[in-house]
């Protein structure tokens, strides 16, 4: 999951980025740790973060062209 490198390139902390989403700053801190988390609540943080699930949610940048 790409949680933590979108929020800081996007300049948010923790606490702005639960604020914005309504999703607690512990359960973001817990996200970026261990990489599993709600549906519901990725769709809220990705929504907060203006990006898709997909992009939220995938290992490698979306424009890489790895095999």
């Amino acid at each position: 999951m790409r949680l933590k490198e979108i929020r800081k390139a996007q300049k948010l902390s923790v606490p702005a980025l639960a604020e914005l989403s309504g999703v607690p700053r512990r359960t973001i801190q817990e996200l970026e740790v261990r990489n599993d988390g709600r549906i519901s609540t990725m769709i809220k943080l990705a929504d907060a973060l203006g990006v898709s699930l997909d992009e939220l949610c995938r290992d490698l940048p979306a424009d890489s062209n790895s095999k």
